[in-house]
């Protein structure tokens, strides 16, 4: 129970600053969750990306970033009838790739340009309006500031831009902050961003260290880091036709995490074409990633070389993937209760 004084001084502060501005810790709910679109990362985030925050999916070229952006919009628009996301195309927008991957882009706003101030002020409007659910930059090194933009090519300039987002994170915790009202629609902002090799810095293992463009203070304002890596191809054979290259595995890593334990792993198996053994264009493996997640959340009891969930049983994981695959409201019921477990591990 809160002291008399505490109650005036809550009193106060919210007469002096608007109501709502001093709270009750144990009166804040849940951090509200949007799912990616693959279990497997959905169990590394915490439940999936965290609302009403800022998240960093980071990596190198042809890694997978811009992919695991649509496939986290394609999900929350199959969720969600009415999600509404601002692309910021800083480096152009695909449409038929982002429909490849199940993205509904009539429910998608883009915005092209490579103004740093202008991408910047179009985010803050759009999380200020509550006229969207999603907001996606794509990405940070294509945008150039404008001091940095008035200059001549010989002509150096130095820190433009990472002085340009500190300011857009510290403008943006208040455009960005959603009240208690259950009905206040929570919002999910991502910005994409690459690794650079960090030139002059010291590693004792002899590999160059890496750092991303921006600066320094955008990395304690993000509240999810996510590194994405590309590890190996996917090929498979074709029967009389030699072996096609249909996809690749997407390896995971949160870099920070604060509302789930950081330096977590997981893979992701990702089709960009149509693959011998029935994997369609633009799909996930999610029936293996459903099998994985279940047995480690005890959603699936496996025991031996079977497997079980309430009275059905199959022998071996394959068979299971295959079922579930066919049997999408199955897989859905079990992505359901291990989503449920993971909420209940993290009370």
């Amino acid at each position: 129970m809160l002291s008399d004084d505490a109650r005036a001084l809550m009193a106060r502060i919210n007469k002096k600053c608007g109501d709502g501005t001093l709270v009750v810790a144990s009166q804040i709910p849940p951090l509200p969750r949007f799912t990616s679109g693959s279990l497997s990362l959905d169990v590394m985030l915490g439940g999936g990306w965290p609302g009403n925050q800022w998240s960093e999916i980071i990596g190198t070229e042809s890694s997978g970033k811009t992919t695991i952006a649509h496939k986290t919009i394609a999900a929350n628009q199959t969720a969600d009838p009415e999600f509404t996301t601002l692309w910021i195309a800083a480096e152009g927008y695909d449409q038929e790739w982002a429909e490849e991957l199940g993205v509904d882009t009539s429910r998608v706003l883009v915005h092209s340009t490579n103004s740093m101030e202008e991408a910047y002020t179009a985010m803050l409007d759009a999380a200020e309006s509550r006229a969207v659910d999603a907001i996606v930059l794509d990405s940070y090194p294509a945008l150039i500031a404008n001091d940095e933009n008035a200059k001549e090519m010989d002509e150096h300039t130095i820190s433009a831009g990472a002085r340009v987002t500190g300011k857009f994170f510290r403008k943006s915790g208040a455009v960005t902050k959603r009240s208690l009202a259950a009905e206040e629609r929570p919002l999910l902002g991502i910005v994409i961003n690459q690794w650079r090799d960090k030139i002059g810095g010291f590693s004792p293992n002899g590999i160059t260290p890496k750092t991303s463009p921006g600066g320094n203070a955008k990395n304690y304002a993000y509240y999810v880091r996510l590194e994405v890596a590309r590890t190996e191809w996917i090929d498979e054979k074709r029967p009389g036709k030699g072996i096609a290259r249909c996809g690749q595995v997407i390896k995971l890593k949160t870099i920070k995490n604060k509302a789930a334990a950081p330096q977590q792993v997981a893979s992701i198996r990702f089709f960009f074409a149509d693959s011998p053994s029935g994997f369609k264009k633009g799909a996930y493996d999610s029936a293996a990633e459903t099998v994985a997640m279940g047995v480690l959340y005890g959603v699936i009891t496996k025991a031996g070389s079977w497997y079980s969930f309430g009275e059905q049983r199959w022998h071996g994981e394959a068979s299971m993937a295959e079922t579930i695959t066919e049997d999408t409201d199955l897989r859905a019921q079990i992505d359901v209760e291990v989503h449920a477990a993971i909420a209940k591990a993290a009370a």
